[in-house]
């Protein structure tokens, strides 16, 4: 890949998660927040300072760590975390700047 994706650079991503189902559960909720913010904080402590590549890189086994990529996996994270809600979907983005993001979004398992 050409430079600068091709060679080791930083960056400061910010994540926008987003949970949304067609009706609210028997508690009146989408997702339990605080599972899903349990959940977040596990994964930016993981990644706090680290090499995406040694950790999202590893586990997807793809050669380049793009936004898009780094998404898919974190809603693969999420998900396991937080376990099934029927019917919703999780909505992932991971800003690479101010101006532009990567993002996925799925089934948030059942």
């Amino acid at each position: 890949m050409p430079p600068p994706e091709g060679e080791r650079h930083s960056h400061d991503y910010r994540l926008d998660i987003r949970v949304t189902r067609p009706r609210l559960d028997e508690r009146d909720m989408v997702v339990d927040l605080d599972v899903l913010n349990d959940a977040l904080r596990g994964v930016t402590d993981r990644l706090h300072e680290a090499d995406l590549d040694e950790i999202v890189g590893a586990e997807t086994t793809k050669d380049a760590v793009t936004v898009e990529v780094f998404s898919q996996w974190l809603h693969a994270v999420l998900t396991d975390a937080v376990g099934p809600v029927p019917g919703a979907s999780l909505h992932v983005r991971v800003w690479e700047d101010p101006r532009m993001y990567g993002g996925y979004e799925g089934p948030l398992g059942g």
